[in-house]
């Protein structure tokens, strides 16, 4: 993995959630969302070192532009001091006086209408430059604030894809979707996109500011209680933001979720004739979210307007001070409407930097959303010592094995005892809810075992490494999963590598090739979402493909063939007994027929196992398997 990777294992998205660290013996808070968010700024340094130094140079070319006035209106008002005498030693403290004599000389060689266009040209090139490197700043971080976006929404979906199946199971779908998209978009659009406002706009009011300081100390003092009394509406209309933004977003993934539930279940909704109920159902969300919505931004529209009012009564201000020092002889005129543009240069930075302060705030509900996804413990973790395991040689032992769902009251399974040898199949068969289907989760560590242990040749499965104990084993199940991609690539999926000719023959084992070959474009033929375009029977022999490509020593087949008609489950089957031949194989079936021929039966009975034998043998007793045959055989 190159150096930032989000799949790295020292990736913030994949590491487990801790509350806090400790260095030589000093605890280290734990860091917040939004410096949590920062943090992949580490990646761009480069470019972020040119984007601060290009607002630098920016907001000295402002700064530096404010005083250059004071010339031209010297000039223009007729009030420009004729200097004879050249200056000392150029410093900071005597620069106007240097600046009043080199325009002197000028007017005095040249005329005053040479030495007015010399301080325009001053003006232009100072305004020349100054928005030449805010287009460099914008042009710098530009690539930063998308790729933070890019890094954020791929460590999102690797995080996904790490986390446990027990995670989805208390969170909607739709929710996580808008996490990973709304939310993210979100923080572009509220927080990266004003991050060049929250680093330059302080600059610029900083600059002015100074400058304001270094004339009229006194007429600043106005400047500070306007920027007080403002930050503090501000901070107080920007808690009520965060506040709402995070209520909307969580509306906005219940909608969502609504939109992805009704789309999957649109047959049974029209079957039942629900449209009007799911349209009022949704139509009721929908304008919760709205007037949420509405009244969000009002509150950040508030921003902008309420700071140029506040300008504008400021200006009114000063202008009245102002007028009292020219009149007291204390200030030009000119440097009193040098005062006065520096002021009305911190408005609109002023201006931009509420708006982004409020942007920040909305925006924080979205990052908290986005950040309870990265602080979800994955559950499932690997030790730092794990071991390899390439091979299967023994067997699989089950020892008194127990497991309950999270806020669950009952286990699924308990007190579990099963010896699976190699080469051997072993059915597991129940009504429904018996914990068939959870048992043979435990087996990949999809779930982990809360009590008891589950051995692989003698060695208990969480002392593997995961990526190798999943690879031992080829999973079947009663839905089949494919992806919207072609017929080969589902096939050979997970795999590098992998010749046409190898997926041909396990296409040709599953009894899938000569309905592929039939496709318009046979293995490169796209199959839509989740293979709608291809029949139940033919979805399932294309993971049965699959699984005989990985050619996985332990094979676990969940309920198969119990979803498909006559025709496809022969063919399905056939495939399967070719599929299951030498190799060890943990078959759950309803159908009882499929599995008579089994080494093993065992019947499981609300999480628990009632009778084990083959087939014969539980037909004899007439125990609870018996019962099970003769209704299915009725």
């Amino acid at each position: 993995m190159g150096k930032g990777s989000p799949l790295s294992p020292k990736s913030p998205y994949l590491s487990p959630a801790k509350p806090a660290s400790k260095r030589c013996g000093h605890e280290q808070p734990m860091q917040t969302p939004f410096f949590r968010l920062l943090s992949h700024l580490r990646n761009y340094k480069p470019l972020l070192v040119a984007n601060i130094l290009c607002n630098l140079l920016m907001v000295a070319f402002s700064v530096v532009s404010i005083p250059a006035i004071i010339p031209f209106l010297n000039i223009l008002l007729d009030q420009q001091p004729l200097v004879t005498e050249a200056p000392n030693t150029f410093t900071l403290d005597n620069a106007k006086e240097h600046v009043n004599f080199y325009l002197s000389q000028i007017i005095a060689e040249k005329g005053k209408r040479t030495a007015l266009a010399y301080a325009l040209g001053l003006i232009l090139v100072l305004y020349f430059f100054k928005n030449i490197f805010r287009y460099l700043s914008q042009f710098f971080l530009s690539p930063v604030r998308n790729g933070v976006v890019r890094d954020i929404r791929q460590g999102l979906y690797d995080k996904m894809l790490a986390l446990p199946l027990a995670y989805f199971s208390e969170e909607r779908k739709g929710d996580l979707l808008a996490r990973m998209s709304v939310d993210v978009q979100e923080v572009e659009s509220s927080i990266l996109n004003v991050l060049e406002s929250i680093i330059r706009e302080p600059l610029l009011i900083i600059g002015a500011f100074g400058f304001m300081v270094y004339v009229s100390p006194s007429m600043t003092l106005f400047v500070l209680v306007l920027l007080a009394f403002t930050g503090l509406v501000i901070g107080r209309v920007g808690k009520l933001l965060k506040r709402q933004s995070r209520l909307v977003q969580e509306r906005l993934g219940g909608l969502l979720s609504m939109m992805e539930e009704g789309i999957g279940g649109l047959r049974i909704i029209k079957g039942f004739n629900a449209e009007p109920f799911q349209s009022a159902h949704f139509q009721r969300e929908n304008n919760e979210y709205r007037r949420l919505l509405v009244r969000l931004l009002w509150r950040r529209d508030l921003s902008s307007p309420l700071t140029e009012f506040l300008g504008v009564a400021t200006v009114a201000v000063l202008i009245w001070y102002g007028y009292n020092e020219v009149d007291k002889g204390l200030l030009t005129v000119p440097t009193f409407f040098a005062l006065l543009l520096a002021f009305f240069s911190m408005i609109e930075p002023s201006k931009k930097f509420a708006a982004a302060f409020y942007n920040v705030q909305k925006g924080m509900a979205a990052v908290e959303r986005i950040d309870s996804i990265r602080q979800a413990d994955l559950r499932i973790l690997e030790k730092p010592d794990a071991k390899p395991i390439n091979n299967f040689e023994d067997k699989i032992e089950l020892r008194k094995v127990g497991f309950a769902y999270a806020n669950s009251n009952r286990s699924a399974v308990e007190g579990i005892d099963l010896v699976i040898n190699k080469g051997k199949i072993v059915a597991l068969v129940g009504p429904s809810g018996a914990g068939k289907s959870t048992l043979a989760d435990l087996l990949p560590r999809f779930y982990d075992v809360t009590s008891g242990e589950i051995l692989l040749d003698g060695t208990n499965i969480q002392d593997y490494r995961l990526r190798d104990l999943r690879r031992l084993m080829g999973i079947v199940t009663q839905e089949p999963v494919l992806f919207n991609d072609s017929i080969f690539n589902n096939i050979a999926f997970g795999m590098t590598g992998v010749t046409q000719a190898a997926v041909e023959q396990a296409a040709r084992i599953a009894h899938a090739h000569d309905f592929i070959m039939e496709t318009p474009d046979g293995y490169q033929t796209n199959i839509g979402d989740r293979g709608v375009k291809l029949s139940g029977g033919q979805r399932q022999r294309l993971t049965l493909a699959r699984a005989v490509l990985a050619n996985p020593p332990i094979l676990i087949l969940d309920e198969a063939t119990s979803a498909l008609d006559s025709e496809s489950e022969r063919l399905v089957q056939d495939a399967l007994d070719v599929l299951m031949k030498n190799r060890t194989s943990i078959v759950i079936a309803h159908r009882l027929s499929t599995v008579q021929h089994a080494d093993e039966i065992v019947v499981l009975k609300d999480g628990r196992i009632i009778e084990r034998g083959t087939h014969d043998e539980l037909m004899q007793r007439g125990g609870e398997y018996g019962k099970l045959v003769e209704l299915q055989s009725f």
